[in-house]
């Protein structure tokens, strides 16, 4: 692994800091603070308490990272709820960033949005020396113009002056993948050197385990989806899809792992679609059951729609989708395809139906199920597991400190500028 240079007397510090997700429930940022601590960085996280779960307390250890959590209810579906959610967090968020500044300052602050300001609170910090990163998980214009209810022109504009500022405020940006690479030159600015493709990728050592026939519950085949629920995810799509398959056969059983706001909704979906014989949605479940429900599925399911928000976002579950050597079924959105590659296959934009033929394909054809499977597995040992991506984060954390705004890691060249060709 390569180190960061540093002080032979001081063990460098940072601080990354979480608002809409509790910590270490973030496998990306897991992944992050996980590797700056091997690499010998002193490691602490700022992040909300996990709403509706069992209390953590206000400071814990986790495997020697220092977690600092606050309290915080999420926000309701509406603007005003929003703006109370945002406005609390700020408040906290600075207060707890300049108390723990005072035993010894940060030599980075790393903040990760959504939301985008979340560098306003370390603006006292920047004065003093810190240096900041904007750590790009999501594209927050976009996913507000995504929403199907439709978006305001005035709020949207808000989004992208907020966006702005976190470019500006940031010596250096951990960007998600190529897409989020280009806006943040583009839109934000940045200079190509200062931007960094850190992409979300499972571990190598994730690997299946035996398959759980109870899982598909007395059926032959086991469909899995797993990841949030939220209104951009889809979800919906992929119901309606199965109930086109379910039309034409009833060989199968389908596990929805995971929560978010449109839960409730989709349970009554499902229901409505009358599948609630062949569909199961068991919430919030361990990463262990999550990898035993991965590892038994015949298809697994990206059902996220075509739409600007999602074609520029790399998601997580398609990479775990095929650390597990599964095949997946996915739309082709730009980003996916960049990750899976011939590892998937993929449906006309926003066509349930075509989702379901698909679906129906794979499930007669257990060769190229395994071909898919394989084809997955091995692309992430090339270039999709975060052992690649942990190489660019150290580069960009040395980048970060450097005087001269320079990292003696050619990889940042070679890496950072460039998309995997599927």
């Amino acid at each position: 692994m390569n180190e960061l240079h540093r002080s032979a007397v001081r063990v460098p510090r940072a601080l990354i800091v979480l608002e809409n997700y509790p910590f270490p429930g973030d496998s990306r940022v897991w992944h992050e603070a996980s590797s700056l601590r091997n690499a010998g960085w002193e490691i602490e996280v700022l992040a909300p308490h996990a709403w509706g779960a069992a209390r953590r307390a206000d400071e814990e250890l986790v495997e020697g990272i220092r977690v600092h959590h606050f309290d915080l209810r999420p926000a309701e579906e509406s603007r005003l709820g929003h703006a109370r959610e945002w406005t609390v967090a700020m408040w906290r968020i600075w207060r707890a960033i300049r108390r723990l500044s005072r035993e010894r300052p940060f030599d980075v602050i790393q903040a990760c949005n959504p939301p985008d300001f979340l560098l306003l609170a370390a603006l006292g910090q920047r004065r003093r020396g810190t240096r900041l990163i904007f750590d790009h998980h999501d594209l927050a214009p976009e996913m507000y113009a995504s929403r199907p209810e439709g978006s305001s022109a005035s709020i949207y504009r808000v989004l992208l002056a907020l966006e702005r500022i976190a470019f500006r405020l940031a010596h250096v940006v951990l960007a998600t993948n190529g897409s989020v690479h280009g806006i943040a030159i583009e839109r934000g600015g940045k200079a190509p050197d200062d931007v960094f493709v850190v992409r979300n990728g499972p571990d190598l050592a994730l690997r299946p385990v035996p398959p759980d026939p109870a899982l598909s519950r007395g059926r032959r085949h086991l469909l899995v989806y797993v990841g949030h629920m939220g209104p951009q995810d889809g979800v919906d799509h992929a119901l309606q899809a199965l109930w086109h398959l379910a039309q034409r056969r009833s060989d199968w059983h389908a596990l929805f792992l995971g929560d978010g706001e449109m839960l409730p909704q989709l349970r009554q979906l499902m229901t409505e679609l009358g599948l609630r014989d062949q569909v199961e949605f068991p919430g919030f479940v361990s990463h262990e059951e999550v990898r035993r429900a991965i590892s038994a599925a015949d298809v697994c399911l990206a059902p996220d729609p075509s739409n600007r928000y999602t074609n520029a976002s790399t998601l997580i579950k398609i990479a775990e989708y095929m650390a597990l050597s599964r095949p997946i079924v996915s739309y082709d959105l730009t980003e996916s395809r960049v990750t899976a590659g011939a590892a998937a296959v993929y449906a006309t934009d926003n066509d349930p139906a075509d989702f379901a033929r698909l679906i129906g394909e794979l499930l007669d054809d257990p060769e190229r199920r395994r071909a898919l499977g394989d084809e997955g597995r091995a692309r992430v040992e090339r270039e999709m597991a975060w052992e690649h991506a942990e190489k660019v984060l150290l580069a960009a954390y040395e980048r970060a400190l450097s005087p001269n705004g320079q990292s003696s890691h050619a990889l940042h060249s070679a890496i950072s500028h460039s998309s995997p060709v599927p």
